[in-house]
């Protein structure tokens, strides 16, 4: 089974805002190899 775990990180100018990470999860999917399978997005509180 293959896994890839990646950590990024985004400032934003207010304590609550939406992030649109589409393109990031995808160059990190496509960087990855797998083809099918889940992507698990979480936040992490400061």
């Amino acid at each position: 089974m293959k896994s890839l775990t990646r950590h990024l990180t985004f400032n934003v100018p207010a304590r609550m805002d939406f992030v649109n990470v589409t393109r990031e999860v995808e160059s990190i999917v496509h960087e990855s190899g797998v083809r099918e399978g889940l992507v698990l997005v979480n936040r992490r509180q400061p």
